[in-house]
């Protein structure tokens, strides 16, 4: 099952990007863009990057009015170059100083290091109008590299957006070890000269192709035009340069082992022990900052994020390292993406890994302190079966574990008594497993007693419906992949004293039956693309009761589907005034990603499941059997 509808661009490097539009419905583009790095031996760099973009229609002109880029205020500064809008005549108008905007891209007033060093240099270009073009150049001087004596970047392009002419050049000492690769581009011109090496590329990209034909939702670097550069010699150095600051910082002090000694309390078992740290870590210390990018890669001293109650990923990884080494559970951090990114490329470049978590080799487990609402022993959805980049034993080809099918579930009991007026009484109970679970505790841990009796009210008043009714639930507070939830409502007149109705849940619920397939429908007029997946299973059994002088005249067909990971079957069986119902979707989609065929084939299966989810159970009232 698709797990990830959207689409997703890894643009790894401080650019100015262009959205992708269709030609026809095209509202602006990029007539050129010119990017130049000049590199030193340690790895400190200056980038000027030239954008020029061309408005072509008014609905353009909000998003064009502003240019902006990005930088580590730790390591970096950024600079404009000029900036102004150029007219179909000719004239230039000068984007004045005051229309030049710094702030922090953490959005905290005062923000200062301690959350983010990212900052943003924004200009805004005065009197744009249709026609117009804007022309913005940087310059960002890194005065000290990311990593000691290396330097890497990645930049991909989007195949549906209009782009002129794009040159890219990187010149480097000629003594720099690198490597690099282009995809769709023209290969590189190379020329060394007086000590120097000089790469070139070239693009355009003057008939896009149509937006909608872009179906992927996993981000591959060598499926679309783009380019990267390299000084690592391997994915193994990156983590290597990552890990010896990283490693460092976890040292522990008497504060640490004080600390890691009153969270673990009596237990003795390693399990129990750093369930406790993690969880800890998790609620405690609140994830704030960018992580794994510019200038942000060495943790924060510990005593400051203890102080703040407050980090990053690097902090909550190398917090809870130390944490369990105090209690000695031995555990690395571990470098992953966490975009949509589930193949590395064949390049090793440091920004394609953007995440921290931990591993816990005698336990054989990860885990991500960042995801406050996460259990123990579980991964946020997006964290699973990805490649990762082990600190300390790294070894090629390791991966998180993928989620395991039959984890991932949810259970209805259903039990409806219809009145004669057509208002009914209803029970219902729930049972989740897995990341629904998961969300559905973090909801309700946030829910008062009073926000729960009026639950059943609310819901039904959606509807313009009268209800009045109770909800039991599981204690939300304990971070478990299990949750349970009850309710008894009774709503008025819910449905026709003659008609019909469709066999769905009746009340709240997760992850019901209808609610899967339709999502997983598909485009039949458009090409499925490669996605991020996983298996999911839904049973449902409903009981209806109908009064005695309501009959049942026509229930739907029995149905059962059994194609490739995907099952599916739904029963229905009277016996006398009573329906019962039986339905389960069950899907055992290995995942974590899903080729374009494999979901053109879910699609398929999932529409000829539909018309079953569709079709009615009809009754009838025997005339003057209600009283109006």
């Amino acid at each position: 099952m698709r797990t990830n509808k959207g689409k997703w661009w890894g643009v790894l490097a401080l650019v100015v990007l262009a959205p992708a539009w269709a030609a026809e419905d095209r509202p602006l583009q990029v007539e050129r863009e010119s990017t130049r790095f000049v590199l030193n031996a340690d790895g400190s760099f200056v980038q000027e990057q030239e954008t020029a973009i061309k408005v072509l229609k008014d609905s353009a002109l909000e998003a064009a009015k502003d240019a902006s880029v990005s930088y580590s205020t730790s390591i970096q500064k950024a600079e404009v170059v000029e900036a102004y809008t150029l007219k179909p005549d000719g004239r230039r108008v000068d984007v004045p100083k005051g229309n030049y905007q710094v702030s922090s891209s953490s959005g905290r007033e005062g923000d200062s290091p301690i959350y983010s060093d990212q900052t943003t240099l924004t200009v805004v270009f005065p009197e744009l109008a249709v026609g117009d073009i804007t022309v913005f150049t940087y310059r960002v001087t890194a005065t000290q590299p990311m990593f000691p004596g290396h330097f890497s970047v990645i930049r991909n392009y989007s195949p549906a957006a209009y782009y002129g002419d794009v040159q890219v050049t990187i010149d480097a000492p000629e003594a720099m070890q690198a490597t690099w690769r282009n995809w769709q581009m023209t290969q590189p011109a190379v020329q060394t000269r007086d000590g120097r090496r000089i790469v070139r590329w070239q693009w355009s990209n003057r008939q896009p192709v149509d937006r909608e034909s872009l179906r992927d939702t996993v981000f591959t670097a060598d499926r679309y035009p783009g380019y990267a550069f390299s000084t690592f010699a391997s994915y193994a150095d990156i983590a290597a340069a990552y890990g010896g600051p990283a490693n460092a910082k976890a040292a522990l002090t008497p504060r640490l082992r004080t600390l890691a000694a009153e969270i673990a309390g009596k237990s003795k078992d390693p399990r129990e022990t750093a369930k406790k740290l993690y969880e800890w870590v998790s609620t405690k210390i609140t994830y704030a900052g960018n992580c794994i990018g510019l200038g942000a890669v060495v943790p924060r001293d510990l005593d400051v994020v203890l102080d703040n109650r407050m980090g990053d990923c690097k902090d909550h990884a190398t917090l809870l390292q130390a944490l369990l080494k105090a209690r000695g559970i031995d555990s690395t951090q571990a470098l992953i993406n966490a975009g949509g990114t589930y193949t590395l490329p064949d390049i090793p470049v440091a920004s394609v890994v953007n995440h921290v978590i931990n591993y816990i080799p005698s336990l054989d487990l990860y885990v991500d302190s960042t995801a406050a609402t996460t259990p123990f022993g579980s991964l946020p959805d997006g964290a699973a079966g990805k490649p990762v980049l082990l600190v300390d034993g790294h070894r090629d080809g390791a991966t998180t574990p993928a989620t395991q099918v039959g984890s991932e579930w949810q259970k209805l009991r259903t039990a409806i008594r219809i009145q004669p007026d057509g208002s009914i009484k209803g029970t219902q109970r729930v049972e989740l497993s897995g990341r629904m679970a998961v969300a559905a505790r973090s909801q309700f841990r946030n829910f008062g007693a009073g926000d729960a009796d009026k639950l059943v009210r609310n819901y039904f008043r959606g509807n313009a419906l009268t209800a009045n009714g109770k909800v039991t639930y599981d204690d939300p507070v304990p971070m478990l992949e299990t949750f349970n939830m009850e309710a008894d409502f009774e709503v008025d007149r819910m449905i026709p004293t003659t008609g019909g109705f469709q066999v769905q849940p009746w009340f709240l619920s997760f992850t019901p039956v209808s609610m899967l397939v339709a999502s997983q429908l598909g485009d039949p007029d458009q090409p499925e693309g490669e996605s991020s997946c996983g298996a999911y299973h839904s049973e449902e059994e409903y009981t209806f009761e109908f009064p005695a002088l309501m009959r049942i005249i026509a229930v739907p067909k029995d149905v059962s589907l059994h194609e490739g990971t995907l099952s599916y079957a739904s029963t229905f069986r009277q016996e006398g005034a009573r329906l019962y119902v039986r339905r389960t979707l069950d899907d055992r989609t290995p995942g974590p990603v899903c080729s374009p065929e494999y979901n053109e084939g879910f699609s398929q299966v999932m529409r000829k499941i539909m018309p079953d989810l569709r079709a009615q159970v009809v009754y009838l009232t025997e005339e003057g059997a209600v009283k109006q």
